[in-house]
């Protein structure tokens, strides 16, 4: 951990001049962005995953609270079948999220 602190931080505090002590060398270029994406980046890309997952996770939560089925005139109208399968189901069809033309799936 150490090593990391003096290759990696104590330079990038240094640009800033905010070193707690004197570091040699000034960072410049290739190894400006290499900071850059060790000490930002990569604590960003972290966070997006956790959000993700969070979001996720309420979704699962949602999916038990589903909208009740009712059968409007427009949707669901099938005026030739799907060349695969029954002829029912789109290509991509989750029977969990998509309703079929009388209702969900059990």
């Amino acid at each position: 951990m150490s090593q990391f602190w003096e290759r990696y931080v104590l330079p990038g505090l240094n640009q800033l001049n905010l070193s707690a002590r004197s570091v040699g060398g000034k960072a410049t270029g290739s190894l400006l962005w290499k900071r850059v994406t060790f000490l930002v980046a990569t604590p960003v890309v972290g966070l997006c995953m956790i959000n993700a997952y969070r979001s996720i996770e309420e979704e699962k939560k949602e999916k038990d609270l589903r909208q009740p089925f009712v059968k409007y005139e427009y949707m669901y109208r099938r005026n030739k079948r799907f060349p695969w399968g029954n002829g029912e189901r789109s290509l991509f069809h989750n029977p969990d999220t998509n309703a079929l033309a009388d209702g969900y799936e059990l």
